[in-house]
This record gives structure tokens, C-alpha cells and sequence, in this order.
């Protein structure tokens, strides 16, 4: 049996630079704003949660704007929602930025427990505990 032979691809000719006096084509037009007008993001941590205000997306929304609004149901984590539509953080930082200024979400700090118990609490459980 015989492997397949392949094919040769033909060359393709180089487009002509533009002479002297043609117009040059421009810079191509851009299709998405990174950052608002005034360039500034919202203060973000992988660990701040983000929480829907409205239950509906607005018809204006874009795709992952509409499926971020639909997770955020419930308290859900910057790294989380990252992880869920698999975007880097980045560009969960654009999409919540941008629906923070809209005022479609809320970002919360997370909620931080004690490193340790107070010892005198969990004793007087424990006494308590006991006389039972």
C-alpha cells in the first residue's frame, strides 16, 4: 500500500505596493473599545464578588454581557465567572467594568472569616456540651 501523495500549493503573488500618489488604505477601524472613555477599570480582585441587580439582561447587551448576567443570579467570585465563560481575567475586568458603570451589577468584597475562634467561646460550648 502506498501513502498518499500530497500536493504542491501554488504561489500566490505578492499584492503590488502602492505607487506614488495612489492613496494608501488607512488604519482598519476598530471594532471594540477596550476601556471607557476615560481609560479607567474598576478596582478588581479575583476575589470580589459580583452580584445581578436586574434578573434580565438588556436587549443592548452583548453575548458574554447576557451569560455574565444570567451566572450572577447568585454571588459569584471574579475568578469564578473567569473560570465559567472561559475568559482571562482581563477581559472580565472590561465586561464587569462595563456593567458596573451601567449599573446592571454590583461588585462586593468577600466575605473574610477569623483565621481562629475565640479560645473562651468554644470553651464555654464545650462546658455547655458537657452538662448535657
Amino acid at each position: 500500500m502506498t501513502p498518499p501523495q500530497r500536493q504542491r500549493r501554488e504561489l500566490v503573488p505578492e499584492a503590488p505596493t502602492p505607487q506614488e500618489g495612489e492613496d494608501k488604505p488607512g488604519n482598519p477601524e476598530r471594532m471594540y473599545v477596550v476601556a471607557g472613555p476615560d481609560g479607567e477599570r474598576a478596582e478588581l480582585d479575583l476575589v470580589t464578588l459580583i452580584v445581578a441587580r436586574a434578573t434580565d439582561p438588556p436587549p443592548s447587551a452583548s453575548p458574554e454581557q447576557a451569560a455574565l448576567l444570567r451566572l450572577c443570579a447568585a454571588p459569584l467570585s471574579v475568578a469564578e465567572l473567569s473560570a465559567y465563560l472561559h475568559l482571562p481575567f482581563s477581559a472580565m475586568g472590561v465586561l464587569l467594568t462595563e456593567l458596573l458603570t451601567a449599573d446592571l451589577v454590583q461588585a462586593r468584597a468577600p466575605i473574610v472569616r477569623k483565621a481562629r475562634s475565640d479560645r473562651s467561646l468554644l470553651e464555654a460550648v464545650m462546658n455547655g456540651l458537657q452538662r448535657l
